[in-house]
């Protein structure tokens, strides 16, 4: 009898692997079946900094409890070695829902800021224990993919220290990159050398057209939006600009404003503004313009958005970096209903579907709100979503070998409006070519200089001090 269970065990949890593999990345595959047996009661999550080991035990555990909730995948290696693992927590873990979005949370990209770690594996127990209870999740869950990273720096992680609030120490990667200066950048010339912990989010958010995100760090208590960098400008300006920094206005900046204030405001403490310390910024309502607080280069954020039409900010959820793990319970309180919150404002806006004549999904096609500088791109079942506040808007969607389409519509605030084009060919009766729609690339970006240089090292000092 217990050789038949544990062979149906086995046979239950190749199944689960081959089902997994449909989705992006490694899955999991190590662990044994007595490991599995003793977590069937599912396990209690302590309040205490989870090494890598110990994380990634844990998020097997989860997985193989709730396998009609959760997959969990690795979209490649740290330096050293570690995998860089996501959870999703879905009605539908293990593909796309057609129509709906996929939104995501990064945290611990710099190793020495540990809340962020911690509070999504609190955020994964918590969705995954309400969803038979809580109406509210069950609807997030049923028409959301949540892709949840607890660690892009897991080698900075292990040579962090519990306690240390303000050193830079393990801050880095393995390599002594700072991996929020490691992305391509569209104001000016990024010449870092790409590490391999980028590398593998630039290639997971290229195949998976994530909607929102929010990435998770520490050192102080504010929702930073994009723009996180400024136009190049004179050189001598720029170094003016390191000691009195202007907003730098993103083109979506009402919905980036609303974003930050949603995750502010539903914080239990981060929209009174309160400096962390003597000395330091007090940010109105708790949100503020990354480049007004300090320009940096080659930041997660400004690249999600920018590259991939993924909005995304920067979550500073803890004054101590890497504070006592008795205070863990606490950050988890403050921050619970904004985490969840924030999530469910990729169903604000407009969102549909871009099909051909015969009602084929029309893929890559160029959709822009006019009057916001920024092209998005259909998914390759058509799909498009466009997070936008209440108001009247006018859509411009194009597509090679289409007559481009303008489409006025509305948007409300209770829920987001369905918006299905159908793009009709453009093929010439003679046989000529297609419609091809102007290409409208990226600005290159200006060489670096010994101004931009010396301006950088600046920003990179001030930043390494505030998180």
């Amino acid at each position: 009898m217990k050789m038949t269970r544990i062979m149906t065990l086995q046979a239950s949890l190749v199944l689960l692997l081959v089902v997994s593999g449909l989705a992006y990345g490694q899955y999991a595959t190590d662990g044994n079946v007595e490991e599995l047996e003793s977590r069937e009661s599912g396990p209690e999550l302590e309040y205490i900094y989870h090494d890598h080991e110990q994380l990634t035990r844990y998020l097997r555990a989860v997985s193989a409890r709730y396998p009609a909730l959760t997959a969990l995948y690795s979209i490649g290696k740290s330096v050293q070695g570690r995998d860089l693992w996501v959870m999703v927590v879905s009605s539908s873990p293990y593909e796309h829902m057609i129509g709906k979005p996929d939104v995501k949370y990064v945290a611990n990209i710099h190793g020495n800021e540990a809340v962020g770690r911690e509070l999504l594996l609190h955020l994964i127990q918590y969705l995954v224990t309400s969803y038979d209870t809580d109406p509210y999740i069950k609807w997030l869950l049923d028409n959301t993919r949540i892709h949840l990273m607890p660690s892009m720096n897991p080698d900075g992680f292990l040579i962090s220290r519990e306690g240390q609030c303000d050193t830079i120490h393990g801050r880095h990667n393995a390599r002594r990159y700072d991996l929020n200066r490691n992305f391509p950048d569209y104001f000016k010339a990024n010449t870092k050398q790409s590490q391999p912990e980028t590398e593998a989010v630039k290639e997971w958010i290229s195949k998976i057209q994530f909607v929102l995100s929010g990435s998770l760090h520490g050192g102080a208590l504010v929702a930073s939006y994009p723009f996180d960098n400024t136009p190049s400008s004179n050189p001598l300006n720029a170094v003016f600009q390191s000691y009195a920094h202007s907003p730098s206005i993103a083109p979506d900046d009402d919905v980036f404003r609303h974003l930050s204030l949603v995750y502010s405001r539903n914080h239990a403490k981060m929209a009174r503004g309160v400096s962390c310390k003597s000395g330091s910024p007090r940010f109105e309502n708790g949100i503020t313009n990354g480049a007004a607080w300090y320009p940096l280069t080659g930041g997660m954020q400004d690249y999600n958005y920018l590259w991939h039409g993924c909005m995304e900010i920067t979550l500073e959820i803890s004054c101590c970096k890497y504070p006592p793990a008795h205070e863990l319970q606490k950050y988890w309180q403050d921050n619970q209903q904004s985490l969840i919150k924030y999530i469910a404002e990729a169903h604000r806006g407009a969102h549909g579907f871009v099909m051909d004549e015969q009602g084929n999904p029309v893929e890559r096609a160029a959709v822009r709100v006019k009057g916001r500088d920024v092209t998005y791109h259909t998914t390759k079942y058509g799909e498009f979503w466009r997070i936008l506040l209440p108001g009247t808007y006018r859509l411009e969607v194009s597509a090679e070998g289409y007559l481009p389409q303008d489409i006025e519509f509305f948007v409300i605030d209770s829920h987001p409006t369905l918006l299905n084009v159908t793009l009709h060919s453009a093929k010439r009766i003679d046989g000529g070519p297609y419609y091809r729609p102007p290409p409208r690339p990226l600005p290159p970006p200006a060489p670096p200089s010994i101004f931009s240089r010396f301006t950088s090292s600046i920003n990179n000092f001030v930043s390494n001090i505030l998180g």
